[in-house]
């Protein structure tokens, strides 16, 4: 690659050697596999909640930690996991965490009792976490530079729609009752992605680490704790009632996460590259997907708990109901790339746009027969939006973070993608559950919120135009190396 210098560990000399071969077009549908079942796994077993509980006997807190134990071994592992791959190469990281993701499927299936099922989706997590991040890595190491950004496009697409696709595809699979199944087939559905994932694993590329690379270790022990503290109480506060050891947790959390970014500057071989916090577009670009997703994913859980608790909806008319968002924002993300190439961060500020004007529109609609017709084409326009977003908010990122940082982004962004859902589906919680006239009102006042985060999500993406450079530059694929005393090169050699 032109401009940069292999190295050992540096993952662009394997991605050379790759798409010299031609085996960087194979990469894509393994990794974009992996990506899918991992987000699936966050929805697919909400809509199975009910049917868990009335078979294994379990109660609610137990139901809230087998819900919430997938996304908090997920998230804790995230930032270490982007490590990790950095030192010992995103291929051995890749496979243990499909290993290891296929093995807690497995066991969650078969779960005798609430708390192997807890265990079990805490293994899942585990794999998922271990794997997100070198997804990231791979594509930057393995794709070429010209067919990155589409790349990228397709895996912002691929989140965007897993989402989507899990209590869509649970509602079905617990209706349909497949071989008696039940509930169980819910983990079962994606074990065969999996196995492809781990099938097609031999054309990823294999990175060595770099001579005298280290692990923080001190920075592993508080990102994994200070996390654990913030995803656990506010995946359980909401239906524990919030008691005094949910708000402990998260001044444990808040000290602890404040402890790793005081000390970070300080440690020799820090779990965050350095670069990440001079990098403004970076910067700008974690926050904004932590914002977006504090909206995202209330959004849906929102409809569905509206739908079903307050319309009386099965889980079944409940998951075809938000069919029409789900399926545009198939259609969103595949315009996405050409809009982006265009337009530049624009489409990130219109798409948030347009989902603030979505849940402005749905309140008054959602409480009559009449009315619930009508938002279809509301929810669809909604759709299309949310996929034009994900599918290009990590390519206008990640084009301009420089290889040092790359590790660092590849675990963050999720990072902040897994925390920002953990803390909107929390506030939305909060927000639709506090005293209202009757179940309407308090769904408009959650779709209020909605719409604010949507309209802070548009204004945080202004921040991500260039200053120095045209916008569409960082989509089209061109690489672009720091100046020697600041800002960024308007030109840069291509690949």
């Amino acid at each position: 690659m032109s401009g940069r210098r292999p190295v050992r560990g540096s993952p662009f000399l394997s991605a050379e050697r790759l798409a010299a071969g031609g085996g960087g077009r194979l990469v894509l549908p393994v990794v974009l596999c992996a990506t899918f079942v991992q987000l699936f796994n966050v929805t697919v077993a909400q809509i199975a909640a009910p049917a868990i509980r009335a078979d294994l006997g379990a109660g609610s807190g137990a139901v809230q930690l087998i819900l919430a134990g997938y996304t908090l071994a997920y998230a804790c592992l995230l930032i270490t996991a982007a490590r990790l791959g950095d030192r010992y190469g995103y291929h051995r990281l890749f496979v243990l965490g499909t290993v290891v993701f296929i093995a807690g499927s497995v066991a969650a299936a078969g779960a005798p009792d609430a708390t192997f099922l807890i265990a079990a989706r805490l293994v899942q997590g585990a794999g998922s976490g271990l794997v997100a991040p070198q997804v990231l890595s791979i594509i930057q190491a393995a794709v070429p530079a010209a067919r990155r950004p589409r790349a990228l496009g397709l895996f912002g697409a691929t989140m965007g729609v897993a989402s989507l696709a899990g209590p869509l595809t649970g509602g079905l699979l617990v209706g349909a009752d497949l071989f008696g199944l039940g509930w169980r087939s819910v983990f079962l559905v994606t074990v065969p992605v999996a196995l492809v994932s781990l099938a097609g694993a031999t054309v990823l590329p294999r990175t060595r680490a770099a001579d005298g690379q280290r692990v923080d270790g001190v920075g592993v022990l508080l990102t994994t704790v200070g996390f654990g503290a913030l995803v656990l109480p506010l995946a359980l506060g909401g239906e524990t009632g919030w008691p005094w050891w949910t708000w402990a947790t998260l001044a444990v959390s808040t000290a602890v996460l404040g402890c790793f970014a005081l000390t970070l500057p300080h440690r020799p071989d820090p779990l965050v590259h350095p670069s990440l916090f001079r990098d403004r577009r970076a910067r700008a670009g974690v926050l904004l997907v932590f914002v977006f997703n504090s909206g995202v994913p209330s959004f849906t859980y929102l409809l569905f708990l509206h739908l079903q608790s307050a319309i009386g909806y099965p889980a079944l008319t409940a998951a075809l109901t938000s069919a029409p968002f789900a399926a545009a924002a198939v259609l969103g993300s595949r315009g996405a790339p050409a809009l982006a190439r265009r337009h530049g961060p624009a489409v990130l500020t219109v798409s948030a746009l347009v989902l603030a004007g979505t849940a402005l529109a749905l309140a008054p609609l959602i409480g009559t027969a009449a009315g619930r017709r009508a938002a279809l084409p509301v929810l669809a326009l909604g759709g299309a939006a949310f996929g034009a977003f994900t599918a290009s908010v990590f390519a206008l990122v990640l084009a301009r973070v420089d290889g040092s940082a790359a590790g660092s982004v590849s675990g963050l962004l999720p990072t902040a993608q897994q925390l920002g859902g953990s803390i909107g589906v929390a506030a939305a919680g909060l927000v639709y559950f506090a005293p209202a006239a009757d179940p309407d009102a308090a769904f408009r006042h959650a779709m209020i919120y909605e719409a604010a985060v949507f309209a802070v999500t548009a204004l945080l993406s202004l921040r991500m135009r260039d200053r120095n450079a045209g916008d569409r530059d960082g989509i089209s694929g061109v690489v672009r190396r720091p100046r020697a005393r600041r800002g960024w090169s308007r030109s840069s050699p291509r690949p």
